[in-house]
Protein backbone atom coordinates (compact mmCIF):
# COMPACT_ATOMS: atom_id res chain seq x y z
CA UNK A 1 0.00 0.00 0.00
CA UNK A 2 1.08 3.82 -0.55
CA UNK A 3 0.57 7.05 0.92
CA UNK A 4 1.03 10.81 0.04
CA UNK A 5 1.77 13.05 1.97
CA UNK A 6 1.04 16.94 1.64
CA UNK A 7 3.11 19.17 3.94
CA UNK A 8 2.50 22.89 4.53
CA UNK A 9 4.20 25.62 7.01
CA UNK A 10 1.15 27.79 7.28
CA UNK A 11 -0.17 30.89 9.44
CA UNK A 12 -0.64 29.44 12.57
CA UNK A 13 -3.25 31.15 12.44
CA UNK A 14 -4.63 29.64 9.39
CA UNK A 15 -4.87 26.30 10.85
CA UNK A 16 -8.46 25.75 11.89
CA UNK A 17 -9.64 27.39 8.78
CA UNK A 18 -7.44 24.48 7.13
CA UNK A 19 -8.28 21.31 8.99
CA UNK A 20 -12.21 22.81 8.07
CA UNK A 21 -10.83 22.64 3.93
CA UNK A 22 -9.29 19.05 4.63
CA UNK A 23 -12.39 17.48 6.57
CA UNK A 24 -15.44 19.50 4.16
CA UNK A 25 -13.55 19.25 0.81
CA UNK A 26 -10.19 16.70 0.68
CA UNK A 27 -11.55 14.36 2.59
CA UNK A 28 -14.87 13.39 0.74
CA UNK A 29 -13.19 14.03 -2.95
CA UNK A 30 -10.47 11.81 -2.03
CA UNK A 31 -12.22 9.13 -0.14
CA UNK A 32 -14.71 8.86 -2.85
CA UNK A 33 -12.08 8.01 -5.14
CA UNK A 34 -11.40 4.44 -6.15
CA UNK A 35 -8.37 3.03 -4.43
CA UNK A 36 -8.58 5.42 -1.60
CA UNK A 37 -8.10 3.57 1.69
CA UNK A 38 -8.26 6.86 3.67
CA UNK A 39 -6.76 10.35 4.86
CA UNK A 40 -5.21 11.67 7.97
CA UNK A 41 -4.14 15.36 9.24
CA UNK A 42 -1.88 16.02 12.07
CA UNK A 43 -1.00 19.82 12.69
CA UNK A 44 1.49 21.01 14.57
CA UNK A 45 -0.34 24.83 16.11
CA UNK A 46 2.52 26.87 17.49
CA UNK A 47 4.80 26.29 13.90
CA UNK A 48 1.94 25.78 11.59
CA UNK A 49 3.01 22.95 10.43
CA UNK A 50 0.05 20.76 8.68
CA UNK A 51 0.67 17.31 6.70
CA UNK A 52 -2.30 15.40 4.98
CA UNK A 53 -1.99 11.65 4.64
CA UNK A 54 -4.17 9.68 2.25
CA UNK A 55 -3.28 6.10 2.03
CA UNK A 56 -4.19 4.24 -1.12
CA UNK A 57 -4.51 0.44 -2.12
CA UNK A 58 -1.94 0.98 -5.04
CA UNK A 59 0.62 3.07 -6.73
CA UNK A 60 -1.02 3.27 -9.66
CA UNK A 61 -4.59 4.56 -7.40
CA UNK A 62 -2.60 6.79 -5.92
CA UNK A 63 -1.07 8.34 -9.07
CA UNK A 64 -4.29 8.42 -11.34
CA UNK A 65 -5.48 11.02 -8.77
CA UNK A 66 -2.30 13.72 -9.32
CA UNK A 67 -4.77 15.96 -11.73
CA UNK A 68 -7.68 15.43 -9.14
CA UNK A 69 -6.03 16.78 -6.47
CA UNK A 70 -4.16 19.70 -8.19
CA UNK A 71 -7.11 21.91 -7.55
CA UNK A 72 -7.33 21.35 -3.92
CA UNK A 73 -3.72 21.65 -3.45
CA UNK A 74 -4.10 25.43 -5.42
CA UNK A 75 -6.88 25.91 -2.82
CA UNK A 76 -4.90 24.85 0.07
CA UNK A 77 -1.88 27.01 -0.81
CA UNK A 78 -4.52 29.89 -0.49
CA UNK A 79 -5.75 28.95 2.76
CA UNK A 80 -1.97 27.90 4.55
CA UNK A 81 -0.17 30.07 2.51
CA UNK A 82 3.23 29.00 0.50
CA UNK A 83 3.82 26.11 -2.14
CA UNK A 84 3.55 22.81 -0.14
CA UNK A 85 6.08 19.68 -0.15
CA UNK A 86 4.69 16.41 -1.56
CA UNK A 87 6.01 13.46 -0.60
CA UNK A 88 5.13 10.30 -1.70
CA UNK A 89 5.81 6.67 0.39
CA UNK A 90 5.30 3.11 0.81
CA UNK A 91 3.57 1.92 3.98
CA UNK A 92 5.78 -0.93 5.47
CA UNK A 93 4.48 -1.17 8.88
CA UNK A 94 1.06 -0.22 10.48
CA UNK A 95 0.08 -1.52 14.05
CA UNK A 96 -2.70 -0.38 16.05
CA UNK A 97 -2.91 -0.71 20.04
CA UNK A 98 -5.70 1.21 20.69
CA UNK A 99 -8.39 3.65 19.09
CA UNK A 100 -7.11 7.07 19.03
CA UNK A 101 -9.86 9.62 19.97
CA UNK A 102 -10.01 13.52 20.45
CA UNK A 103 -6.99 14.67 22.03
CA UNK A 104 -4.24 12.36 20.50
CA UNK A 105 -0.87 13.32 19.51
CA UNK A 106 1.63 11.99 16.98
CA UNK A 107 5.35 12.50 17.26
CA UNK A 108 6.59 11.50 13.72
CA UNK A 109 10.82 10.98 12.65
CA UNK A 110 11.91 11.47 9.99
CA UNK A 111 15.42 9.08 9.08
CA UNK A 112 17.67 9.13 6.04
CA UNK A 113 18.77 5.11 5.53
CA UNK A 114 21.07 2.97 3.01
CA UNK A 115 18.09 2.17 0.14
CA UNK A 116 20.05 -1.23 0.02
CA UNK A 117 19.03 -1.11 4.64
CA UNK A 118 15.55 -0.55 4.11
CA UNK A 119 14.28 -4.08 4.20
CA UNK A 120 16.65 -4.73 7.58
CA UNK A 121 15.31 -1.31 9.02
CA UNK A 122 11.41 -2.27 8.49
CA UNK A 123 12.19 -5.88 9.95
CA UNK A 124 14.16 -3.94 12.88
CA UNK A 125 10.85 -1.90 13.51
CA UNK A 126 8.63 -4.78 13.40
CA UNK A 127 10.77 -6.52 15.83
CA UNK A 128 12.07 -4.46 17.95
CA UNK A 129 10.92 -0.51 17.69
CA UNK A 130 7.03 -1.75 18.23
CA UNK A 131 7.42 -3.70 21.66
CA UNK A 132 8.66 -1.14 22.88
CA UNK A 133 6.47 1.27 21.74
CA UNK A 134 3.21 -1.00 23.37
CA UNK A 135 4.81 -0.50 26.40
CA UNK A 136 4.51 3.11 26.32
CA UNK A 137 1.28 4.56 28.69
CA UNK A 138 -0.93 5.89 26.64
CA UNK A 139 0.78 4.26 23.20
CA UNK A 140 -2.24 3.59 20.49
CA UNK A 141 -0.63 2.98 17.29
CA UNK A 142 2.43 3.42 15.09
CA UNK A 143 3.16 3.06 11.23
CA UNK A 144 6.26 3.52 8.73
CA UNK A 145 6.70 4.64 5.99
CA UNK A 146 9.51 4.56 3.47
CA UNK A 147 10.61 5.53 0.13
CA UNK A 148 13.12 3.27 -1.35
CA UNK A 149 14.46 5.23 -4.28
CA UNK A 150 15.90 7.94 -1.42
CA UNK A 151 16.43 6.12 1.20
CA UNK A 152 13.82 8.51 3.56
CA UNK A 153 11.40 6.79 6.01
CA UNK A 154 9.50 8.63 8.37
CA UNK A 155 8.05 7.01 11.88
CA UNK A 156 5.15 7.84 13.37
CA UNK A 157 3.69 7.16 17.34
CA UNK A 158 -0.18 8.14 18.40
CA UNK A 159 -0.82 8.91 21.91
CA UNK A 160 -3.85 8.79 23.37
CA UNK A 161 -3.17 12.78 24.57
CA UNK A 162 -0.61 15.25 24.46
CA UNK A 163 0.56 14.49 28.15
CA UNK A 164 1.29 11.03 27.31
CA UNK A 165 3.19 11.77 24.78
CA UNK A 166 5.12 14.35 26.76
CA UNK A 167 5.57 11.57 29.06
CA UNK A 168 7.16 8.90 26.39
CA UNK A 169 9.97 11.70 25.30
CA UNK A 170 12.56 10.12 27.58
CA UNK A 171 12.27 6.78 26.22
CA UNK A 172 11.32 7.95 22.60
CA UNK A 173 15.11 9.43 22.86
CA UNK A 174 16.61 6.02 23.85
CA UNK A 175 14.91 4.30 21.28
CA UNK A 176 15.25 6.50 18.42
CA UNK A 177 19.32 6.42 19.27
CA UNK A 178 19.55 3.09 19.45
CA UNK A 179 17.61 2.12 16.36
CA UNK A 180 19.40 4.53 14.76
CA UNK A 181 22.31 2.99 15.60
CA UNK A 182 20.83 -0.48 14.81
CA UNK A 183 19.72 0.68 11.10
CA UNK A 184 22.95 2.76 10.16
CA UNK A 185 20.21 5.69 9.98
CA UNK A 186 20.29 9.50 10.49
CA UNK A 187 17.39 10.94 12.48
CA UNK A 188 16.70 14.25 9.90
CA UNK A 189 13.99 15.15 12.04
CA UNK A 190 11.10 14.92 15.04
CA UNK A 191 7.61 16.99 15.28
CA UNK A 192 4.59 16.49 17.97
CA UNK A 193 1.60 17.03 16.36
CA UNK A 194 -2.03 16.87 17.10
CA UNK A 195 -3.90 14.34 15.73
CA UNK A 196 -6.56 16.23 13.72
CA UNK A 197 -8.12 14.16 11.50
CA UNK A 198 -7.89 10.20 11.23
CA UNK A 199 -9.73 8.68 8.72
CA UNK A 200 -6.96 6.14 8.28
CA UNK A 201 -8.43 2.26 7.07
CA UNK A 202 -4.73 0.86 6.67
CA UNK A 203 -5.50 -2.81 7.50
CA UNK A 204 -2.77 -4.26 9.96
CA UNK A 205 0.70 -4.71 8.83
CA UNK A 206 2.80 -5.41 11.60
Amino acid sequence: MYARSTTFHANPGSVDEGISFVRDQVLPTLTGTDGCIGLSMICDRESGRCITTSAWSTQDAMDRTEQTVQPLRQRGTEIFGGQPTVDRWEIAVVHRHAAAGDGASVRCTWLSVDAEGLDHAIQTYRMTTLPVLEAMDGFCSASLMVNRDTGRAVSSATFANREAMVGSRQAADALRTRTAADISATVTDINEFELALAHLHVPEMA
